[in-house]
């Protein structure tokens, strides 16, 4: 996927986020090679590397001479270069873990809380965000990052049924997340935050468009288009648990019947496979993730489908071998790079890097920037135009 630069009026922020992406991804490059992918002047990249290593984001590595002249340097980021701390808060409890720059997972801690309400789960979250840092006391935080089951605002299914944190209607997330942890705070629905973090480090890093189908306690999807999840008008696409594919189907907390998550979720393999066991189990939902798949295929065209989130990696494979072989679709083509449904390798680590991505992204995506419309506004919650002013300042 090009990221190109830009002479906009976020020119300078976004040509950052840009250049640091390249390096993030392609690193070790050379200097000539990010101006080259990006369409950027060297002068230009040459100063904005010159920033980042200012600024602790990115290492410079020179090559042993092999002839005549000297190698060019090569840049990648420092993991060291920034840390954050990523939340999953689900009803069943709460887990943690701290991140670096390159998406590494340096530690982490769980609680098992079932039905956790809003005031145990922000105290808890104190205690384990500071046990955290505390992992690298002299490093920079860039924020936390919280994911939670959605959808959010919908008053049949938001914080209704298993599959949410029931009671936390009308709780500001954000706001008691932030007063929590004294940390610049980012919230996003679970599927989506899981979809970023494999955007970032997991499969979807190879593709520009691609679904991800996210089993957690509940079923979510998030199209990813250019690198970026598609979240709607709303910000709740994607809650494709909801789509209502069995005709005359089992009642669904949401008040439909036949609701795609009452068959495929971890809810529903723990509740069913209890009863009739995991085979069968497999046997019964096999023509539903079928049926899932095409209309996923039909719906967005992604060039694969990834699944992942909570389930372990064995049912992963278990359920798209059961799966195939898949029905036609737009999808069924004899040029085809990718298998049409690919097991996410990140397992449980996919909603928590993600989280954690969610403040990582502030300094790596070229879209973070956009985010801000007031200069004064982007300097203050800005980590990489924050950091860069103080660089130029020393």
């Amino acid at each position: 996927m090009a990221l190109r630069g830009t002479n906009q009026e976020f020119g300078r922020p976004y040509n950052r986020r840009i250049v640091l992406e390249t390096i993030r991804v392609h690193g070790p490059v050379t200097r000539a090679d990010i101006a080259r992918k990006v369409g950027l002047t060297i002068q230009t990249v040459s100063t904005i590397i010159r920033e980042l290593e200012e600024q602790g984001f990115i290492l410079a590595r020179r090559e042993e001479p092999r002839g005549r002249g000297s190698p060019a340097s090569t840049f990648a980021i420092d993991p060291a270069g920034g840390f954050a701390i990523g939340l999953h808060v689900t009803p069943r409890g709460i887990e943690a873990a701290l991140i670096n720059l390159a998406g590494e997972v340096i530690g982490r801690d769980d609680r098992a809380l079932p039905g956790v309400d809003a005031d145990t789960a922000f105290t808890e979250i104190r205690t384990l965000v500071d046990g955290l840092s505390a992992l690298q006391p002299d490093g920079r935080m860039l924020g936390v990052g919280m994911a939670m089951p959605g959808p959010f605002g919908v008053e049949s299914m938001s914080f209704v049924g298993p599959t949410t944190l029931q009671g936390w209607k009308d709780v500001p997330v954000r706001d008691r997340l932030a007063a929590a942890t004294g940390l610049p705070a980012f919230i996003e629905v679970d599927l989506a935050a899981a979809a970023h973090g494999e955007r970032l480090y997991g499969l979807g890093s190879d593709f520009r468009d691609f679904y991800y189908l996210y089993f957690g306690v509940g079923l979510g999807g998030s199209m990813v288009h250019d690198g970026v999840a598609l979240r709607g008008a709303w910000g709740n696409a994607g809650e494709i648990g909801h789509i209502p594919l069995v005709p005359g189907g089992d009642l669904c907390p949401c008040g439909n019947h036949g609701c795609l998550e009452r068959y495929l979720s971890l809810e529903a393999y723990e509740r069913r496979a209890k009863m009739i066991g995991e085979a069968a189990w497999l046997d019964e939902v096999a023509p539903i993730l079928r049926s899932a798949v095409v209309t996923i295929e039909n719906l967005f065209d992604p060039a694969t489908i990834i699944l992942g989130g909570l389930v372990p990696n064995n049912l992963l494979a278990k359920l798209i071998e059961a799966a195939e072989p898949l029905p036609n679709s737009i999808a069924s083509r004899g040029n085809r790079r990718a298998k049409r449904l690919m097991s996410s390798a990140a397992g449980h680590d996919a909603v928590l890097r993600g989280a954690a991505a969610l403040a990582v992204s502030g300094v790596l995506s070229p879209r973070f920037g956009i985010m801000f419309t007031q200069s004064e506004d982007r300097a203050d919650r800005d980590p990489i135009m924050r950091d860069a002013g103080k660089a130029r300042a020393a």
